[in-house]
């Protein structure tokens, strides 16, 4: 979430409140990017450089926590054609030099610091997700007469590198992937998550990104997910089916935030809305669940709200 931003907001000297605003916006931009069918986001949004004659004090100059919550609009399971309404928490910020940034259901953190005004930046650091998929909310009663299943903890690594002012002095483009193990004996499988994010603001208080992502899976984690066992047929009538690994989807996805006040750097309330689009893939798409009762296209909708301070 800071490297790309910096680059909105300049390096030391005058373009100190620059480089400030600029940090924010990276944390709205990783958290879109990684965003996959179920985006979290960043309430944080971009400001347009200020003055080059002077520096402003910023909230995020150090430590800053923006906390928030929100609504999204999206399939009940992976494939399924029936949609709901979900709320989901926000928790983002830098806390003793490390940047904790959003993941859907859960966060990341980066131990790289990198210098003041950098042309290229890097992301290292764990991340841990939690995912339902298929424990609740499942609206089809021949998918749900299949079984829940066990919800999801993954733990990983996430790691990126990013390149500031491309088509104007503060934008940003991060190429990015988390790879996460499950640790919980839940599909028992890895996931892989790369993707690119394209930011820019709009105005002092406006932010957008778009980004582009994919997501591969092992054995494990599609038999859990996308087989149907002959138990699970004899239960629900959909045919039996045993799934493989492989790319699994493909996406693009849009945010827009807004600084409440109109001034990004003196915290307070900002609100968001994104939308994305999904395709499902090889046995993630052929698989009974999504072929037979469901559609291979994913939308999601969202909309929230966040606080720094």
């Amino acid at each position: 979430m800071k490297k790309s931003t910096r680059k909105f907001l300049g390096a030391t000297s005058p373009a100190t409140g620059r480089l400030r605003l600029e940090q924010q916006g990276i944390t709205m931009r990783r958290l879109f990017v990684t965003a996959g069918p179920v985006l979290l986001l960043a309430a944080a949004p971009h400001a347009r450089a200020q003055s080059e004659s002077a520096p402003e004090d910023s909230v995020f100059d150090g430590d800053y926590v923006t906390l928030g919550v929100g609504g999204v609009y999206s399939p009940s399971y992976e494939g399924s054609d029936d949609m709901v309404l979900s709320p989901f928490p926000l928790i983002q910020g830098k806390l003793a030099g490390i940047e904790i940034t959003p993941r859907p259901g859960g966060l990341a953190l980066d131990l790289i610091h990198d210098r003041e005004n950098p042309k290229i930046g890097f992301s290292l650091g764990p991340v841990v997700t939690y995912s339902g998929n298929r424990r609740r909310q499942i609206e089809d009663p021949v998918v749900r007469s299949a079984g829940k299943l066990k919800a999801a903890i993954d733990a990983g690594v996430n790691g990126g590198v990013t390149v500031y002012k491309l088509l104007n002095p503060y934008d940003s483009l991060t190429f990015s992937s988390d790879m996460r193990w499950n640790v919980n004996s839940a599909h028992k499988g890895m996931i892989l998550t790369p993707g690119v994010s394209y930011v820019t603001p709009l105005s002092r208080a406006a932010i957008v990104s778009l980004g582009i992502s994919a997501r591969h899976v092992d054995d494990d984690y599609a038999s859990y997910y996308y087989s149907v066992s002959p138990a699970q047929a004899a239960a629900s009538g959909l045919p039996v089916y045993a799934a493989r690994g492989g790319w699994a989807s493909v996406g693009v996805n849009a945010l827009v935030g807004y600084d409440l006040d109109g001034n990004a750097l003196n915290g307070g309330f900002a609100v968001f809305v994104l939308g994305s689009y999904s395709r499902l893939m090889n046995d993630a798409k052929r698989n009974p669940y999504t072929s037979v009762r469901g559609r291979a296209g994913q939308w999601v909708a969202g909309a929230g709200v966040g606080y720094t301070f």
